[in-house]
Formats: C-alpha cells, sequence, structure tokens
C-alpha cells in the first residue's frame, strides 16, 4: 500500500524503485501477475536506473523459475551480474527468501554448466526481448551464453557460498573457455585441496596440466582419478573442453595405454590400460577403432569375453569390414568355444584381407591355433562337398572363398589335409593342371599318403589306365569311403564305369586268391562308381561275410532287396537266402526264416540248394522249430503253422512233426488252412 501511494504522487522521484519494491511485495504475497507486470515496466523503461532494473531482472528470474523456464531465469542472473555484480548479490540477499534460494543456486548451476556445454539452443535472450529497441532491451540482446557470461554467474555463485564445489567447478570452466587456464588452474586446486578425491576437480586438472605441458604431474591426475572409479564425470566435461584439447586428452590416454601394455601384462597393468583407454574413447566423442580394438583385446585377456565382444561390435557398427574386428571377435569365439560364430568371422575376415588374418592366427598358442585351423578346415570342407555334391559349380564366389581360405591354412600349418584340401577346390574350379601342379609340389611325383594318391590317380585318369587308377582309389575306399565319394565327382560317368568294371574284376580275382581285406576296397569302389549296383552290392556283401563283417554285409543286402524289382525269382530267391544267413549270424532269428521261407515260395529248388551248402538243413530246420515254438506259445497258430510248413519243405525233422500234430490238435476248432 505505501508503494503504491507513493507511485501515486505527483513526483516520479525513484519510480522505477518503487516499482521494482511492489514487484516483489507482489511476488511474496503469491501475486505473480501483478509482479511480473512491474518488473517488465522497470525493464522496459526508456531510462532505466541500473540498482532498480536489477532488482528486476531477480525478481523476474524467480517468477521464471516457477514457471519452469529455467534457461530464462539465467539469462535473467547472468544480465544483473553484467550490470553490477556486487548489487546482484545484495538483491539476493534481501529480497530472496532462504527457502527459495537453494533451488534459485541449484538452478542457476545447472544452467550455466548446460550453456558452457553449447546443449541451449543459440541467440536465447535475442528471442524472448526485443519488444523494444530501446533502453534494457538493447544491452540484453548480447550474448549472454557465452563463457564470459556464465563467468559472472558462477562469481555470483560462488560469492553466494564460497564452499560450494560445483560453483567453483563451474566458474572454472568459464575461465578454460575464456583463455584464463591459470587462473582456472588455480581455482580447480583450491577445490581439490578440500577434497582430494573428487573426479570432476581431477579430470579438470590433468587436461590443464597435460595442456601445460606438465605430462608427469597430468599422468599423476589421470592415475588418480582411475582409483577414484569415476570415468563418467569425463561426459559432460567433454562438452567444456576444446577440440584441440580433447584431441590431445585423447592421443595421451592412448598413448599412455600402449606404453603400459608394452610393459608388465599383470592384470592391474592391463586394468590400468583399459582404463586410459575408455579416457581417449570419451575424449573422441564415442568412437576411436584403434583404442576400441585395443580395448577389446584387453578385456580378452582379462577374461570379460562378452565386454570383449561389445568392442568389436561397436567398430563392426561403423565398419563391417575391419578385419581386426572380425578376426578378433572370431578369437573371442574361439575362447568361448563357439564354433559357428568363430568361424563365421574368421571367414569373413579371410574375404576382406586373408594376409592379416594369417599372422593373427600365428600368434595364438599352438592348442589355439590347431582349433582355429581345424574348424575353418572343417567348415570348407564341409562346404565344398555340398557345394560339389549339388553340382552347384557355377558359385564361383564360394569358391572363390574357399580357395582364400585353404591358402590360409597351407600358410598357416603345411598339413597334408590342409594341401588335400586346397587341391580340391582347384578341382572344384576346373583348375585341374594346378591342382595337379600343387599336389605334386605338396606331396612329390608318387605320394606316399594315400588321400593324395588317390587325387593324383582322378587327375591323371584321362592319360593313364583306369586299372592302375583303380589300385589307390580302392585303398582310399578302404580308408574312407565318404572321401572317395567325393572324389568321383570329378570322374565323368563313362569313366565311372570303366573304373567300376575293373575294380569289379580285380576284387574278383583277389577273392579267389582269398585276399578278402584288399578285395573288399575293390568291391567298395565298384559299388561307389556304379552308384550301388545291386550286382557290385553282391559281391562287396559276399567279400564282407567272408571277413565276417555281418553288419555292413547286412546293409548292402538291405539295398539289393529294397531294389527288388525285375529281377528273377531266382536271383530274388538267392538274396532272400543270402539274407537270411546274414541275420542268422547276427542272432536275428525270427527275421532269418522270414527271409528264408521268402526264398523258398520264390525258388523252392534254389533255396533248398543253398540252404543245404550254407547253413545246413538240419541246422537251419532247428532254428525254423525254435521260432514256430515261440508262435505257438504265444498262440499265433497261424503264423506257427506257417513256419512249421516251411521247414518240414527243408528237412523232415521229428520235433517239427509233432510241434505240426499238436498245431492240429490245440486248433481243432478253427480253421487255420
Amino acid at each position: 500500500d505505501m508503494c503504491e501511494q507513493l507511485l501515486a504522487a505527483e513526483q516520479s522521484t525513484y519510480h522505477n524503485t518503487l516499482l521494482a519494491l511492489r514487484g516483489f511485495c507482489s511476488l511474496h504475497a503469491q501475486d505473480h501477475h501483478g509482479a511480473l507486470q512491474d518488473f517488465q515496466r522497470v525493464i522496459e523503461h526508456d531510462s532505466p536506473h541500473p540498482n532498480s532494473c536489477i532488482k528486476a531482472l531477480c525478481g523476474r528470474g524467480l517468477i521464471r523459475i516457477s514457471g519452469g523456464s529455467n534457461y530464462l531465469t539465467a539469462l535473467d542472473y547472468i544480465t544483473a551480474c553484467q550490470l553490477k555484480l556486487d548489487e546482484t548479490i545484495f538483491t539476493i540477499k534481501s529480497y530472496v527468501p532462504w527457502n527459495q534460494r537453494g533451488l534459485l543456486l541449484k538452478v542457476l548451476q545447472e544452467e550455466g554448466q548446460m550453456m558452457l556445454q553449447k546443449k541451449r539452443y543459440p541467440g536465447g535472450s535475442s528471442v524472448s526481448f526485443q519488444k523494444k529497441q530501446t533502453g534494457l532491451c538493447t544491452f540484453l540482446t548480447l550474448k549472454s551464453r557465452d563463457a564470459p557470461g556464465v563467468f559472472q554467474l558462477a562469481s555470483l555463485l560462488v560469492e553466494l557460498d564460497s564452499s560450494d564445489e560445483a560453483s567453483q567447478i563451474l566458474c572454472a570452466d568459464a575461465l578454460y573457455q575464456m583463455g584464463r587456464g591459470e587462473e582456472a588452474h588455480k581455482m580447480l586446486s583450491l577445490a581439490l585441496s578440500r577434497n582430494p578425491q573428487r573426479a570432476p576437480v581431477l579430470a579438470r586438472l590433468a587436461l590443464l596440466q597435460l595442456k601445460r605441458g606438465f605430462v608427469y604431474d597430468g599422468n599423476q591426475l589421470l592415475k588418480r582419478l582411475i582409483r577414484t572409479g569415476d570415468s563418467s564425470c569425463l561426459l559432460p566435461i567433454l562438452d567444456i573442453f576444446q577440440d584441440e584439447d580433447r584431441k590431445l586428452l585423447q592421443s595421451h590416454c592412448r598413448w599412455r595405454a600402449l606404453a603400459i601394455l608394452k610393459g608388465k601384462q599383470e592384470g592391474a597393468a592391463i586394468k590400468e590400460a583399459i582404463a586410459h583407454l575408455s579416457f581417449a574413447i570419451l575424449a573422441a566423442g564415442g568412437y576411436a577403432e584403434d583404442c576400441l580394438l585395443t580395448r577389446a583385446r584387453c578385456y580378452g585377456r582379462l577374461g570379460q569375453m562378452k565386454t570383449a565382444i561389445f568392442d568389436f561390435n561397436a567398430v563392426l557398427k561403423e565398419d563391417p569390414r575391419n578385419v581386426q574386428a572380425l578376426s578378433g571377435r572370431g578369437f573371442v569365439h574361439l575362447a568361448l568355444r563357439q564354433q559357428k560364430e568363430a568361424v563365421q568371422d574368421l571367414t569373413s575376415a579371410l574375404k576382406v584381407e586373408a594376409g592379416a588374418v594369417i599372422p593373427a592366427i600365428l600368434s595364438l598358442k599352438p592348442e589355439a591355433q590347431g582349433l582355429v585351423t581345424g574348424w575353418l578346415l572343417q567348415h570348407g570342407r564341409a562346404t565344398l562337398t555340398e557345394l560339389v555334391a549339388t553340382k552347384d559349380l557355377p558359385g564361383e564366389e564360394t569358391l572363390g572363398d574357399l580357395l582364400t581360405m585353404a591358402k590360409t591354412l597351407t600358410k598357416i600349418c603345411r598339413a597334408a589335409q590342409h594341401h588335400i584340401f586346397y587341391t580340391d577346390v582347384l578341382m572344384a574350379k576346373g583348375e585341374h593342371q594346378e591342382a595337379l601342379k600343387h599336389l605334386q609340389e605338396a606331396f612329390g611325383h608318387c605320394p606316399a599318403e594315400d588321400f593324395a594318391r588317390a587325387r593324383l590317380a582322378v587327375l591323371q585318369l584321362p592319360s593313364r589306365n583306369v586299372a592302375g587308377a583303380a589300385a589307390p582309389l580302392s585303398v582310399l575306399a578302404r580308408r574312407d569311403e565318404k572321401d572317395l565319394a567325393f572324389l568321383l565327382n570329378f570322374v565323368d560317368t563313362k569313366q565311372q564305369q570303366h573304373l567300376a568294371q575293373a575294380a569289379a574284376q580285380e576284387g574278383k580275382v583277389l577273392m579267389r586268391g582269398h585276399d578278402h581285406e584288399q578285395a573288399l576296397g575293390y568291391h567298395s569302389l565298384a559299388v561307389l562308381a556304379s552308384r550301388d549296383s545291386p550286382r557290385y552290392l553282391r559281391r562287396r556283401a559276399a567279400c564282407l561275410m567272408h571277413l565276417r563283417k555281418y553288419e555292413k554285409a547286412l546293409k548292402d543286402m538291405d539295398k539289393v532287396i529294397q531294389g527288388h524289382g525285375c529281377n528273377s525269382p531266382k536271383t530274388r530267391a538267392g538274396d532272400h537266402c543270402c539274407q537270411g544267413f546274414l541275420l542268422l549270424a547276427l542272432a536275428q532269428e525270427e527275421a532269418a526264416v522270414q527271409h528264408y521261407m521268402e526264398a523258398l515260395q520264390l525258388d523252392e529248388p534254389l533255396a533248398l540248394g543253398t540252404i543245404t551248402d550254407c547253413p545246413g538243413r538240419e541246422s537251419l530246420t532247428k532254428t525254423f522249430h525254435k521260432i514256430a515254438q515261440c508262435n505257438f506259445e504265444k498262440q499265433r497258430y497261424e503264423e506257427a503253422w506257417k513256419i512249421t510248413d516251411y521247414g518240414l519243405k527243408i528237412d523232415k525233422s521229428s520235433e517239427l512233426q509233432k510241434l505240426k500234430a499238436r498245431l492240429k490238435r490245440e486248433a481243432s476248432s478253427c480253421s487255420i488252412h
């Protein structure tokens, strides 16, 4: 009321002062609208009074906090400080209540920091005060968000509370951006003396010392920062640092990490190197390829595999063809025994630059090298086998990748299997002369290694007799039928037919000479070259029977019987007799009886003749009696009668005759015919 009476008087002395006072009275009375009107009239006056304007700016700033316009609040207080710092301090202490002063200081600290970090829109002050271009408004269009303005604001905050560390740091940051590094250093040193473990202070001091050329002091401060375990404090600071200083910090931390890694390889040293690399990555804006790669390897050494993969992934996100990241991630998967992922990464790296991957693999321990080459060979062999088997040879890109892999394997380890694989890829590409040349360079003109001899035979097949090629291929047949089947894909159909005939003939000769083991290789070659011809399957089954390998012989005869179609009853009867004999040898008597009955039904004279030779009529009759008796006990009379009937055709056994009589008595009440 007193202010209103004075303002209503005719004299206009202290008009702005009275408006400012009335504005604060309205503000304390929660009349924000009235208070804002008074403050605006003071600020927009044609001939503003500085002290009154400072009060009006401070009051308006308080109102803007309640409206959520914290940035505009900071601009008001910066302008007030630029007008007169002492008067601004006096106004805050005199007119701002204690219960609002804490919030005000916090808001000013946060907004000041964001201004220095350039996280506010440019020209903020000039947007808000263009109602008039007179009086104080012209002054307010200055760049209040620049470092000098923030320095004024920080000085105000320090004066209000000299023990507040956040205000001291804000003041030091503003001084740094103004190029007054020595003053910033003094202020930060003072703050550090009060709290020696404050990470934000240590980080700023470390940069300033590096900038001043005091590398040793900078390193010591960085070590203290690492011990605090709070590297996150660098994130807001980096927005304040100038570009050249960020680069300085990045290069120094990278250099320091590499220096540590060249020395001790203990866990503590590696952790320190990781911390320096993390600082370098942060200083680079979150991505520094070389630092990320080095840090990933460090994590790998510490056994932190998932973290290592995270860093490799960060590099690959930016550069999917980065060889070091691909091979590095592959080695991590190797350590985790994740075969599929390891092979995928290493093959991708080989596609990009095999020359860089080979030294990396050679740097591994022998056990790890063996695992890598084994996995790569297994993957390459499976891919090549599938490619050749499906006749999908136009896949030149895949074959090119396989050739690169094969070359890599031969350079890492000159093992026979690697040279064999390289030769196979060349054959698949149709480069037979190159394949022959490499094979002879690796194994000589007369290889002692069976797998190499077989490939030499295939490559030389067009220029040599088929019988000569059959010998090494038959040896391979005894060792690895799958590999022989793979090789035969490179032999044309006509040559395969000749090869099958020659192998079958040689196997027959060896069988007569009772050399069944060697004969088996030739018969297997004949079977594979003829694509499972029943004739050659029968011969191999006979050979296997001589070697007492009944299960394998049984599989061959299964294939023969499954292929029965146009065969004569006589042939089919013979096959069933053979199958029956094999089943007897494997103690599968019931199944054997079924095959013998089938044979008797197809061609009884032939079946009886075969049975007489082996296993003998009396012996087989006993088996028939045993199986018939079993069926009788299970009350399967019809089946028992059938078996008994066929058994009596083989031999008039008294036991079978008695069983038949019992069957007649038991089944007298029902027809079993």
